[in-house]
């Protein structure tokens, strides 16, 4: 039997982590595998960050500690999510790193939290360089890790869409839905000035499934409601909504980013209006199963025509969902487990 460590960034209760990690260890224990799962952040790091309270000095010098443990008894071959260390150097991963085989997982673009730092910049690269293969989530990543490594592999953040699919009833109330993280939220706020433009035009809700204590952020003029995310929930609430909404800005992290939320609305069979920025570009045909409006009066008159008009809503909607497959962990696991027998 083949034994793999996997080295994840945060237990299952991350997002990242969970559909890009946590979802292919059963495919891989029935194809003969031992895997040795070994996350980095605990949950009570996420609860701690999700919730806006000062994260623990002391949880994080264990989450250190239990890493260090971990690679002193992992196995030669690996499976990483970014790095092994965060905030430590490459020299210091490079001595744990001696005479093992590994493979990265990138989702985001990690690199900007690095750029002013002299002594970790160019981390990344180096960690890519020496790998054996790259898995990395979207295009822009695809073309950023190749330069450096050829054996780069761009696998999307697959879920599986049948929990989705279930003939739910939709809120009395147009509702348009966004799901993430506190972090993230910062986008829906971004947005703001559009949203009480939108509020002018049509009667509308916007769910945002995250935390609830959020809603001391709500935005003014703008009805809003606000639930704690929960994996089981998500798949449960999405289908009750009418569209699903992805705003990004236009930086370099945002580039970067998988478009996971949307692969989450096409399962629901949800009309998706998204900023026309990074793997948005490629998931989203405009007008077909979704909508790319590039400034604050598309979005409106976007989403007002969606409101408005009963059969362009079905037309997209239909649409939406016959994208969910592409997407779905039953189309990717065997690609990733191939990957995987190739290269470790």
């Amino acid at each position: 039997m083949k034994k793999i460590g996997m080295f994840t960034r945060y237990s299952s209760m991350g997002a990242s982590s969970r559909y890009r990690f946590y979802k292919y260890i059963l495919p891989l224990l029935r194809c003969g595998y031992d895997v040795e799962i070994s996350p980095f952040f605990d949950d009570e790091y996420l609860e701690r960050l999700y919730s806006g309270k000062k994260l623990s000095l002391l949880n994080i010098a264990d989450c250190y500690w239990r890493r260090f443990r971990s690679l002193l008894s992992a196995d030669r071959d690996l499976l990483i999510e970014y790095e092994l260390f965060p905030l430590l150097p490459w020299f210091i991963e490079k001595l744990f790193l001696r005479r093992k085989k590994y493979i990265l997982n990138f989702d985001d673009n990690v690199w900007d939290k690095y750029r002013r730092s002299r002594l970790l910049r160019n981390k990344y690269n180096r960690l890519i360089e020496r790998a054996e293969g790259v898995i990395v989530a979207n295009e822009y990543l695809y073309r950023k890790v190749r330069r450096l490594n050829e054996n780069v592999f761009k696998v999307p953040t697959a879920l599986d869409p049948e929990p989705y699919r279930y003939n739910a009833e939709k809120f009395e109330r147009f509702t348009l839905v966004w799901v993430g993280t506190p972090v993230t939220y910062k986008y829906i706020q971004s947005f703001a000035s559009m949203l009480r433009t939108l509020a002018t035009r049509i009667d509308f809700e916007l769910l945002i499934v995250a935390r609830k204590e959020l809603e001391g952020e709500a935005i003014r003029d703008v009805n809003m409601r606000f639930l704690n995310w929960s994996e089981e929930g998500e798949s449960f609430i999405l289908p009750k909504c009418h569209v699903g909404i992805m705003p990004l800005l236009r930086d370099t992290f945002s580039r970067g980013k998988s478009a996971f939320k949307i692969y989450q609305y096409f399962a629901s069979g949800l009309p998706v209006v998204a900023s026309p920025v990074g793997e948005n570009r490629y998931v989203i045909e405009d007008g077909r199963n979704g909508f790319l409006p590039h400034h604050d009066a598309e979005w409106v008159e976007r989403i007002v025509a969606l409101h408005d008009d009963a059969a362009l809503y079905s037309r997209v909607a239909e649409e939406s969902a016959k994208s969910a497959d592409e997407y779905s962990l039953e189309a990717w696991i065997p690609e990733v487990i191939h990957f995987i027998e190739r290269n470790l």
